[in-house]
């Protein structure tokens, strides 16, 4: 996917690189060019069926200008103060058949990106969708036919490789993007929106986002899941506008703002190829980072982007895995024990605290008694007195963990997708950090078996991967359910939230917030030397 730099038309420049903890003498790099991005901001307009409405507005005084591109190069061009887009269930002349072969079905783009890695060293080829979680499919430009992707099943399930399937459906009808302007209905699968004031007001209808204003123009365009994607397409440096206030908070400490836009800005940058399947970059919901546009924005989150203006985070001069999440519970994960992936050194498994609260090395949580111990303390982290989930404890009945786990493994085709019954559950392995690395659930018809992050897509009561659990039984011992008792929210790799706002208090910089959770990182200007991703195939 291209990726369209502009010059702003004017930037205060920074001089140096900042290795994290002191500055380092370099050569001056030339000023950043702002980057322009594509964004998913409704992924899957239309799968709400003929009841799926999507308004477009121009701000008082301004106009819309609807492009309407057709397939001989020639542009119809409309304007209009307000757009009114609706969906319109048409009818087909025959009924068409769809296939897609399915590979695995995954919480995160991380462990999907790492799957499919996988496939790619085996000669096939695939590609990531996110029709609603995130799926590795087999290519399909490349497996063509129904026969083509049969052969492939077969060749695969002949191997041993039984979590391919193919997924068919028949369709008679299919959504189609309409509107009335001027009188006349226009049924379009294309359309580019634009104003001259360079903002438009985004309305969807039955959705629990309100009207919100994007900067930037938009485009209407078909996605992999034959429904539509409206994608903003806006500066770098203006998007962060619609990411800070929401990520971190408007009444966080101007040093956590500021780590948070450097952040934000060197996450889009590297994750530009997640939705490369529908040509866009980047969705809008904690999928990637919360993009919701300018409604949210105040003069401490837009001073905090200007202060760090054009600055990333990188590792041998290639943007870091940016990752932040909102509480670590008082340790952070390394990601390789979070997701399926190359370590990253950068990403390390250490206690969320500048003080010396406990001994990973003489103590690993990775010993459950150790665990235990360790979620009853409370005071000296990071998020101690920020966050309402530093420490959490949830009741799910059998009940409810049976129903979670069936939905899960019925969505990922499990032989064992029919159980009725969970006998017993045991973490089977644990990472020295406390995160559950593997655990095996017993059922009426054998052992399930979740790993990493697929922990948190079979159970809905766990809030994070730090956890253990304890039986609720009945007399005479009659299993009713589970207690969960953790810490934190999220994944807890990379830079916590909440505990940004400790140090930010603590009198932390945005480079020193830096420097304790991306140890062995350098600040930079955006420069053309800096590479933005490499596959972990490539030197």
């Amino acid at each position: 996917m291209a990726i369209r730099l502009l010059r702003p038309a004017s930037y205060i420049g920074l001089v140096s690189s900042c290795a994290i903890g002191g500055l380092v003498p370099v050569a001056q790099a030339q000023a950043p060019q702002d980057v322009e991005l594509q964004i998913g901001i409704i992924q899957r307009f239309g799968d709400k069926g003929a009841k799926d409405k999507l308004t477009l507005q121009a701000l008082p005084g301004d106009q819309l200008t609807i492009k309407i591109p057709a397939n001989d190069g020639k542009v119809q061009t409309l304007t209009t103060n307000a757009l009114t887009l609706e969906i319109a269930l048409q009818p087909l002349p025959k009924p068409r058949v769809e296939e897609r072969v399915i590979f695995s079905t995954h919480r995160s783009f991380e462990t999907a990106e790492e799957q499919a890695l996988e496939w790619r060293k085996r000669g096939i080829e695939v590609e990531i969708a996110q029709p609603d979680r995130w799926q590795v499919w087999a290519k399909r430009g490349v497996y063509k036919t129904p026969t083509v992707r049969r052969m492939l099943v077969q060749n695969l399930q002949a191997q041993g490789v039984k979590t391919a399937q193919l997924e068919t459906q028949t369709l008679k009808e299919v959504p189609r993007a309409t509107f009335v302007l001027s009188g006349l209905k226009y049924t379009r699968d294309r359309l580019e929106i634009s104003s001259s004031k360079g903002m438009i007001q985004v309305d969807r209808e039955k959705d629990d986002a309100p009207n919100r204003t994007f900067a930037g123009s938009l485009k209407l365009q078909p996605n992999a899941y034959g429904t539509y994607s409206l994608v903003n397409l806006v500066n770098l440096e203006t998007y962060l506008r619609g990411v800070v206030p929401y990520e971190i908070g408007t009444g966080a400490p101007k040093a956590a703002m500021e780590a948070q836009a450097i952040l934000a800005r060197t996450y889009v940058l590297r994750n530009l190829r997640r939705f490369a399947i529908d040509n866009y970059q980047l969705c809008a919901t904690t999928q990637c980072q919360v993009y919701f546009g300018l409604n949210g924005v105040t003069a401490a989150t837009d001073q905090a982007i200007a202060t760090t203006r054009g600055m990333v985070l990188t590792y041998k001069n290639e943007l870091v895995d940016a990752l932040y999440s909102s509480t670590s519970g008082g340790v952070m994960a390394p990601f390789h024990e979070v997701w399926r992936g190359k370590e990253r050194p950068y990403l390390m498994g250490k206690l969320d605290s500048v003080n010396g609260l406990w001994n990973l090395m003489e103590r690993p949580l990775s010993d459950e008694n150790n665990l235990r111990d360790f979620l009853k303390l409370t005071q000296g982290f990071n998020e101690s007195e920020e966050s309402s989930y530093f420490r959490w404890k949830v009741e799910a009945s059998l009940e409810k963990v049976t129903q979670d786990l069936q939905k899960y493994l019925k969505s990922i085709r499990h032989p064992l997708a029919g159980f009725t019954t969970i006998q017993d559950m045991q973490v089977v392995e644990r990472s020295r950090v406390g995160r559950v690395m593997k655990m095996a659930v017993q059922t009426n018809l054998g052992f399930v078996v979740l790993e990493k992050d697929d922990v948190l897509l079979a159970f809905e009561s766990p809030n994070s991967m730090l956890f253990y659990f304890d039986p609720i039984l009945e007399k005479p011992r009659k299993l009713k359910g589970y207690t969960f008792v953790g810490g934190g929210l999220g994944h807890a790799v990379g830079l916590s939230q909440y505990g940004s706002y400790h140090l930010a208090k603590q009198g932390y910089s945005y480079d020193r917030i830096l420097s304790f959770y991306f140890p062995g990182t350098q600040l930079q200007p955006l420069n053309s030397s800096i590479t933005f991703y490499r596959e972990p195939s490539q030197p």
